[in-house]
């Protein structure tokens, strides 16, 4: 149970810090270019919210295989297997919370004004100098909206890391399927703990969520 936990918070962590670092850039061009491409790119991202989690598993599976083409250049450049593998957790995590992150973050972008952008730049302030000046305090509620939810739809995961991570304890056995490993068992008091127990962190993280949401709004 604890390899469990601390599996799944070392996955949560991992995600949730990829996710920001890749969906941060992804977001804001999403958010300040409307084009075809721009358009595409957005289906995609938020194709996790709609498809199975199975189904991108699945796929995903085939591409992290030994005898892929990806899954061979992971091996060669590692010297270890893909599939099956903390690795591929993350990068599964990645891909399906990917649209929890992008979508809150390319909404505020999408708010902040080209005046004071503009303003920002007539004073001679770089595009770092503009990030941390402006985008980042008009939308730092975003950015912990994101990372919340980023890190929160990685803990409940179970389609994607059981088709890609299988059930090895220790190595890819995440709560949600230590869970199923219980109920399989007729384990039902363990079940019942780590089910209330993904209840109560969920419960807490929308609230606290809200609350500064909510904080935010007011002050702004």
């Amino acid at each position: 149970m604890a390899e469990a936990l601390w599996l799944t918070l070392k996955l949560a962590t991992v995600s949730t810090l990829w996710l920001l670092l890749l969906g941060t850039p992804l977001a804001w061009w999403l958010a300040r270019r409307r084009s075809l491409a721009t358009t595409l790119v957005e289906t995609v991202v938020a194709l996790p919210l709609v498809l199975p989690p199975t189904v991108l598993g699945f796929y995903l599976l085939i591409a992290f295989a030994p005898q892929s083409g990806f899954g061979q250049a992971w091996e060669a450049l590692t010297g270890h297997r893909l599939a099956f593998s903390f690795s591929a957790l993350v990068i599964g995590s990645v891909l399906y919370s990917l649209p929890f992150v992008v979508q809150p973050l390319q909404a505020a972008f999408r708010q902040v004004p080209d005046s004071l952008l503009e303003a920002a730049a007539t004073l001679g302030a770089g595009p770092l100098d503009r990030w941390r000046s402006v985008v980042l305090p008009l939308c730092r509620s975003s950015f912990i909206a994101a990372a919340s939810l980023g890190f929160a739809h990685t803990v409940g995961e179970f389609g994607v890391v059981l088709m890609i991570g299988g059930n090895i304890p220790g190595e890819t056995q995440v709560l949600s399927i230590a869970l199923f490993d219980r109920v399989e068992a007729l384990d039902f008091t363990a079940a019942h703990q780590l089910a209330a127990g993904l209840v109560l962190f969920s419960l807490v993280t929308l609230f606290l969520l809200y609350r500064s949401s909510g904080r935010w709004a007011v002050r702004t």
